[in-house]
């Protein structure tokens, strides 16, 4: 039997930084509302049984219409109100959680080029690994650190040591519902969902992924995104000619 994994799109962002004041999730990128190509992304993945988007509630509507009902997404999806901070917003996400699942898959919706390919095999790792509560998909450090005081440099540790991660990030549901308990109780407040496990006890794995799964957060980040999906459909498009199965998720 597949396992059953319910992905949590976070969508709630004000776009603050991205400078529109109506957010970027419907930003149309490549022909696409922005927040689209992640939920075709774990559409198209035989692990996801659901979907919840995590939005404003006064856009559910407007999301609902311009970047669900127009394609077509067969996996059940429903919303959750978005809080006031993304830790409040993913909470809210994974408590909306069906029964059934053992697994939650939380992404940004901001991240419009993570593939199906790269969701399956960071499923798979968690699937495979029972010691484990969750993965990360990310990449290790290509660029040196530097540790700072002020804007003195006062350590350049080891490169080595370093990842740079993205979403998704995948959990074990009750570990990552336990790990928000405890966050509450303590009053933390974690960079990503990981922190939040990690401070609970849990294990959580770095999956290598994709190194173009970039986030949206500036107006500059949309011509690198748009010419990957560009290139992405062209490329598709070319299979079709030949026969062979495209793979734009």
């Amino acid at each position: 039997m597949m396992p059953r994994v319910c992905a949590v799109v976070v969508a709630g962002g004000s776009g603050t930084r991205f400078g529109n004041p109506g957010g970027k999730q419907l930003v149309n990128v490549a022909g696409r509302p922005l927040m689209t190509w992640s939920i075709l992304a774990f559409d198209r993945s035989a692990y996801v049984g659901h979907i919840v988007v995590v939005c404003p509630p006064e856009r559910r509507a407007e999301m609902n219409a311009l970047a669900i009902e127009p394609f077509d997404i067969r996996t059940p999806l429903t919303f959750a109100d978005a809080g006031t901070t993304r830790q409040d917003s993913t909470h809210a996400g994974v408590s909306a959680v069906p029964a059934g699942f053992d697994y939650v898959a939380i992404h940004d919706g901001a991240r419009p080029l993570i593939t199906t390919e790269a969701i399956n095999k960071a499923i798979n790792v968690l699937i495979d690994s029972s010691a484990v509560d969750g993965v990360v998909c990310g990449q290790p450090s290509v660029d040196t650190l530097k540790v700072m005081e002020g804007d003195r440099i006062v350590e350049t540790p080891p490169r080595s040591r370093y990842w740079t991660v993205q979403t998704p990030q995948i959990f074990r549901l009750d570990a990552m519902r336990h790990a928000f308990e405890t966050a509450a109780a303590e009053g933390f407040i974690g960079t990503d969902d990981s922190s939040l496990v990690e401070r609970a006890g849990g294990t959580v794995l770095c999956v290598n992924s994709p190194r173009d799964n970039v986030k949206v957060t500036l107006p500059e980040d949309l011509r690198v995104v748009t010419a990957i999906l560009l290139g992405r459909m062209s490329e598709a498009d070319s299979r079709q000619d030949t026969g062979t199965v495209p793979r734009l998720g």
